[in-house]
């Protein structure tokens, strides 16, 4: 049994250290964000379900009350999650800033209000904790769906531009580290969603193999292009927490230019970019 602990041990530090590292996926968004000292084109929607996501486990932990290593990323992800929520209300304009507060208080106030009310006050602990761990698997489960949106995008494209490789070896090896952390503590609620994390971790994987040497396509829809970089999402530490990570960059306006007749006169609209 101490030896199941100790092993367990260790892949928690493994599962805390990758997702750790998946955390700071979103940084260079975020630098870009500073740059161009705004947040618009870029959506709050990863950065809300991650915080929800990571105070649920939270939750969850604390009354496992011998799975501190889920804390410790989870705490690390609620502050992170926050930083990129406060620096996307700095640059954001006025109509993204209400849809991120809407978002907060569906999921972070009333969403995790209602589940912490329904649960904290049952009488029995072990109910309590069996009622709050389907919960947690269920939304993990559902939120690891999200890859199927790029995986559908890489097969219609045949590019895998919009697919970072390294991220998904990173989710695939998270994946892996909070499947066995879950398996040795003998608790399903956390390894459970993160066999489908592998499985997607590996079919990311398949695809950048088979498509990585295609010629890059450009997407013409900016909104379709978005939606793909924001379901990258950090779900394979789902054990411990759903950290949506994004590596995405800003759609750039295209650029206009003005073609002359050969009379030296400006041509028609149509014909500028």
């Amino acid at each position: 049994m101490a030896l199941h602990l100790a092993w367990a041990f260790v892949f928690g530090v493994l599962g805390n250290v990758v997702s750790f590292l998946v955390s700071l996926a979103p940084l260079p968004t975020f630098y870009q964000i500073y740059k161009k000292k705004t947040s618009e084109g870029f959506q709050s929607i990863p950065y809300v379900i991650s915080l929800f996501s990571a105070m649920l486990w939270i939750y969850y932990a604390l009354l496992k009350k011998d799975a501190m290593l889920l804390i410790t990323i989870n705490t690390f992800c609620v502050f992170i999650q926050t930083f990129y929520l406060v620096a996307y209300f700095y640059y954001g304009p006025k109509k993204e800033k209400v849809e991120a507060v809407k978002l907060i208080l569906l999921f972070n106030v009333f969403g995790f209000g209602a589940i912490f009310f329904s649960t904290f006050f049952l009488r029995n602990p072990l109910t309590r904790l069996q009622i709050l761990g389907y919960i947690c698997m269920a939304f993990s489960l559902c939120v690891f769906v999200a890859p199927l949106g790029i995986l559908r995008k890489v097969i219609k494209t045949k590019s895998v531009e919009y697919m970072p490789f390294t991220l998904s070896v990173f989710l695939t090896l998270g994946a892996v580290m909070w499947f066995f952390y879950g398996l040795l503590l003998k608790d399903m609620n956390i390894a459970v969603p993160n066999v489908l994390g592998f499985v997607f971790g590996i079919l990311q994987m398949i695809l950048y193999a088979i498509y990585k040497n295609h010629p890059k396509k450009t997407v013409q829809d900016p909104k379709l292009q978005l939606s793909s970089h924001h379901m990258v999402v950090d779900v394979a530490k789902l054990g411990s927490t759903v950290c949506l990570e994004v590596n995405a960059v800003a759609p750039h306006p295209n650029e206009t230019n003005t073609n002359h007749d050969h009379d030296g006169n400006n041509g028609d609209a149509s014909n500028k970019v």
